[in-house]
């Protein structure tokens, strides 16, 4: 039906396109919908005239709704957004934007580069996030998966495990491909390679297989042991080792596990399983050891905490316990032994005699750790009988496994008084190291015996200034000098 005149007027005089202001505060989305919703419009109004087959296009010569006009619409959005809010600068010379000048195109935004000449990429023109928002991201492009997906060879794959670059192992599916993998990373010399394909090959082989390839491959295995036992997969190693035939290495990987045995009782049933266990004749009576000694110390550790708890015990309240014995080395348990049950008969568990006997401690070891025992609970009389000894005619003599210039030092350390430092100093057979062990630690009789016996009245004289004024050794020196009998040398 054709429209009256008055109507085409109306239509021609009015328009349901907004114009543009200053103040719109509608965000771009908003004005992009609504001028789709105008062209829409518009399309309907001529479509009562029956004309329906009407093109749309812009100002420009795009066609209307199509994507580069959209593009053209956001991009003219977000220049207009950037601009300040209040009052912005219009410029004067305006230049008209047409298809041939515009450096926007659906061809040039996908190719990255302007019609301009300059450099311009798509990701660049759509980086604002108010456009990501109604842009479609691209894909990737398939070259950049090439390197997991790429068809290479075995000798590429190892060079490219050289090189830490990433690829896929799961194109070598037949167990002759897996092993030339192997070989070849095990003649490039390359620990990382020979280990991710060890790692692969575990994850896709039986362990029978995978055992039986590596029994006759001694690099790779040695790599594959260390790999299990930095990765702590103790089972899967035992059973490795196990069907190699290496029965002892098993059997210390066993043995190895009281770690993760926290209860001492539970502990000590552990290690007594692994006595009957394949180790080496050396091996064997180390675990026998081991085992003998957290037994014995269950036993001490038992018996000092009630005797500490009753409080009946001297030496306890004197020198109350610092810690549990249990678990501790054999050393320190025959110190903590000498400590505190030094004078017990030999038949106990806590006798320091019976520990030395039952793990076979030297001569020089027990005396060490007996000395340093005595000598901090200041028994200075239990440090003596340490040396004394007796010869085949019954004479005692101080005799020691130790240098006595050791001997003074631990002394020292436990702050021995000087006349038992003394005893032990003139013990040293060296003249000078005796004389400088006994002017460091004061130790005045032994200097001054020494210049006597050499004669040396001008040394003697000088000494007397360095002891106390009115001391006895003041008084013994002055006896000397005054001595006629003695022939000074000088």
């Amino acid at each position: 039906m054709m429209k009256s005149k008055a109507d085409e007027e109306d239509y021609w005089n009015s328009s349901k396109c907004r114009a543009f202001a200053f103040d719109d505060t509608d965000d771009e989305f908003s004005r992009l919908k609504e001028s789709k919703k105008a062209v829409s419009s518009i399309g309907t109004l001529m479509g009562e005239d029956g004309e329906d087959d009407w093109e749309k296009f812009s100002w420009s010569g795009e066609p209307v709704g199509s994507i580069s006009w959209s593009v053209k619409e956001m991009a003219a959005s977000n220049q207009k957004t950037d601009r300040e809010p209040a009052f912005p600068k219009i410029s004067t010379e305006t230049a008209p934007l047409n298809k041939s000048q515009s450096g926007l195109s659906l061809s040039s935004l996908f190719k990255g580069k302007g019609k301009g000449g300059n450099l311009q990429s798509f990701s660049d023109i759509l980086g604002d996030s108010s456009l990501r928002l109604y842009t479609p991201e691209l894909r990737k492009p398939k070259s950049e998966y090439k390197d997991l997906v790429g068809d290479w060879s075995a000798e590429e794959t190892v060079q490219r495990l050289q090189q830490g670059k990433g690829v896929s192992l799961e194109k070598f599916r037949s167990l002759q491909d897996k092993l030339l993998l192997l070989d070849l990373a095990v003649a490039a010399h390359d620990g990382n390679a020979i280990t991710a394909v060890l790692i692969y090959l575990k994850r896709t082989l039986c362990k029978e297989v995978l055992f039986r390839e590596l029994e006759s491959r001694t690099t790779a295995l040695r790599h594959f042991v260390h790999y299990l036992t930095e990765t702590r997969e103790q089972r899967l190693l035992l059973e490795l080792l196990r069907a190699l035939g290496r029965t002892e290495e098993a059997a210390l990987l066993q043995y190895k596990e009281y770690k993760s045995v926290t209860d001492e009782n539970k502990r000590r049933d552990f290690l007594k399983s692994c006595l009957s266990l394949p180790f080496a004749a050396e091996d064997a009576a180390h675990v026998l050891d081991h085992y003998t000694l957290l037994e014995r110390q269950i036993i001490i550790e038992a018996a000092d905490r009630k005797a500490e708890r009753e409080g009946k015990v001297e030496i306890f309240q004197k020198f109350p316990r610092k810690a549990s014995i249990l678990n501790m080395p054999l050393i320190t348990t025959l110190y903590y032994c000498c400590f505190y049950h030094y004078n017990e008969p030999e038949g106990t568990f806590s006798s320091p005699v019976n520990v030395r006997q039952t793990f076979k401690i030297s001569e020089k070891q027990y005396f060490t750790t007996a000395l340093a025992a005595r000598a901090k609970l200041k028994a200075w009389l239990d440090v003596d009988a340490l040396f004394n000894s007796r010869n085949w005619l019954g004479f005692t003599k101080k005799k020691s496994p130790l240098s006595f210039q050791r001997v003074v030092d631990i002394l020292q350390k436990n702050s021995a008084p000087t006349h038992v430092l003394q005893d032990y100093v003139g013990l040293v057979s060296d003249a000078e190291l005796r004389m400088s062990l006994a002017q460091k630690h004061k130790c005045h009789d032994i200097v001054i015996n020494t210049y006597r016996d050499m004669k040396d009245r001008q040394l003697l004289a000088q000494y007397r200034k360095k002891v106390g004024q009115g001391s006895a050794e003041e008084r013994k020196i002055d006896e000397l000098l005054n001595n006629s009998q003695i022939r000074w040398k000088n």
